[in-house]
């Protein structure tokens, strides 16, 4: 199915690996142009280098940090620069540290605040004036089915991307009509840190391959882990006018894991 965004401009922030990458690769492969993000400038450089094999767009690499306002600024600013605009925005960001309620600290929330929250709001309010220029711009929050159904031991997680989500909202309403936000609420998905977690389980002995300890993370009726390009396909379809009336949804992606109704 062609999405109809061939030539398209895209920000993936946190795209260095994981989601965002497989993210960055589905709108790259859409033909879309894409800037790319992530801290480690060498990892970001080899992602780039493995996305630009599968794109039909362009690939720009551009590092920052999503808690400096200023690497925030300049990656929309690279984005309009490179390709004369931006037309969807998807964000991602690591994960804040797990630990139950009690063992967390008020640095904990303010750190995990700052990254999943204000990220969000300071690329939306630099990318808004390109976002609504163009013939349809879009939002895509990567968040965690955390936001649905809390999950042992991630209190942090559980509580600071429910704003993220609320946000997400608010901006379907007053980004519209000339831009559509939507959200997607991943659960396990084969990425590398899931990777290394269950290679180093083997290792430590807990489990006597990787496939079975593959299979710990797979606690869904389709019974499997979800592949990263399943969700970064999803993202591309929710930036492109094929999904034209979704607007303000949070979809989980997590083969059905989650037991909340709605």
């Amino acid at each position: 199915m062609d999405l109809e965004i061939d030539g398209n401009a895209a920000l993936v922030t946190a795209s260095s690996s994981g989601l965002g990458k497989a993210s960055a690769t589905a709108l790259a492969r859409e033909g879309v142009n894409v800037v790319v993000n992530g801290r480690d400038e060498e990892r970001l450089a080899e992602a780039t280098s493995e996305i630009e094999a599968e794109a039909t767009g362009e690939v720009v690499a551009q590092p920052g940090d999503l808690t400096d306002e200023d690497d925030v600024a300049a990656l929309v600013e690279t984005t309009v620069e490179e390709f004369g605009g931006l037309d969807h925005l998807v964000t991602s960001a690591g994960g804040p540290p797990s630990g139950a309620f009690l063992e967390t600290d008020d640095e904990d929330w303010y750190d995990a605040y700052d990254l999943l929250v204000m990220s969000v709001v300071r690329l939306a309010r630099e990318a808004h004036p390109h976002l609504q220029d163009g013939d349809g711009g879009t939002i895509v929050n990567i968040t965690s089915r955390s936001v649905k159904e809390a999950l042992d031991s991630l209190v942090l997680s559980n509580s600071v991307r429910m704003s993220v989500v609320g946000l997400e909202k608010t901006l379907s309403k007053e980004f519209a009509p000339e831009v559509r936000a939507n959200t997607v609420l991943p659960g396990p998905h084969e990425t590398s840190r899931i990777q290394d977690l269950v290679n180093q389980a083997v290792d430590r002995g807990d489990y006597d391959s990787y496939e079975e300890g593959l299979s710990d993370w797979a606690g869904n009726p389709l019974e499997r882990i979800g592949d990263p390009m399943e969700l970064g396909n999803t993202v591309a379809f929710l930036s492109s006018p094929k999904s034209g009336f979704v607007n303000g949804t949070a979809l989980p992606i997590d083969g059905g894991s989650t037991g909340a109704n709605l």
